[in-house]
């Protein structure tokens, strides 16, 4: 018991591990691509992870350590960048960081995640960004839609995890559990028909597989339940198609 609850202290309330989750995601989009590279894996990285970091410890006693964090990281990013990029990257990882800051920052009178039901949709479309965007030459409109309807869809389990203490009106709160969870199959189900039409073939298989484990996780998602079935469970879902890809390229 003990371990789980270092694990989950040190690898899921970290942050670490949400921005792990969301890098792989980008990965399997960089593969399918033919874009990979470690110094973009590693800026991918970086960026979830400060932004995550900065997002959670904010308002708490931590949040001058965290934002020297930010800052040492930000300078790493941009100096990754400019060895192996361009200046578009430079201004595109900007114009993202921006769009992170104001999602949800005590600084602003009014933020995106203040904002009722956009919330959702803004995560979706700034990891979108990530994917289509920020590692690829030229905007890719299949990649974003994809990733878009997927992570939205995969926002909405922990809208259910926080509905009785949310002071914004989100889904569940309004149309209720089952038809969050509906809303949420149907942005899975759009998603996978664009892998189809859009990704290779082996990429559209694991996306497909990974969207079987995303269905079952959501509709399973209880406000009752535990948080590490929303952290680490739910979170999971967005790593799994580069992990499905791994297990058929390999196995």
């Amino acid at each position: 018991m003990n371990s789980l609850k270092i694990l989950k202290k040190s690898v899921i309330d970290s942050q670490f591990y949400v921005s792990l989750t969301g890098t792989l995601f980008t990965v399997f989009f960089m593969e399918e691509q033919n874009t990979f590279r470690y110094p973009t894996v590693f800026l991918i990285f970086i960026t979830y992870f400060s932004g995550y970091l900065y997002t959670k410890y904010q308002k708490t006693k931590h949040f001058i350590k965290i934002l020297i964090i930010n800052v040492i990281a930000g300078i790493i990013s941009a100096l990754l960048i400019i060895n192996n990029h361009n200046e578009i990257r430079l201004i595109k990882w900007f114009i993202i960081v921006v769009l992170g800051l104001l999602y949800n920052s005590f600084f602003l009178d009014l933020y995106i995640r203040k904002i009722p039901f956009l919330k959702v949709f803004y995560v979706g479309l700034v990891w979108a960004l990530m994917n289509c965007w920020l590692t690829l030459p030229e905007f890719n409109f299949p990649i974003f839609f994809i990733s878009f309807f997927f992570i939205t869809a995969l926002v909405l389990p922990f809208d259910i995890r926080d509905m009785k203490s949310d002071t914004v009106k989100t889904f569940p709160q309004i149309v209720g559990v089952q038809n969050t969870k509906h809303i949420a199959y149907s942005l899975i189900f759009v998603s996978n028909i664009l892998s189809v039409f859009y990704l290779d073939f082996n990429y559209s298989i694991a996306f497909f597989l990974s969207s079987i484990i995303t269905y079952i996780l959501i509709y399973f998602s209880e406000n009752e339940r535990d948080d590490a079935y929303f952290s680490f469970g739910v979170e999971t879902c967005s790593a799994l198609p580069f992990l499905f890809l791994l297990i058929m390229k390999y196995f």
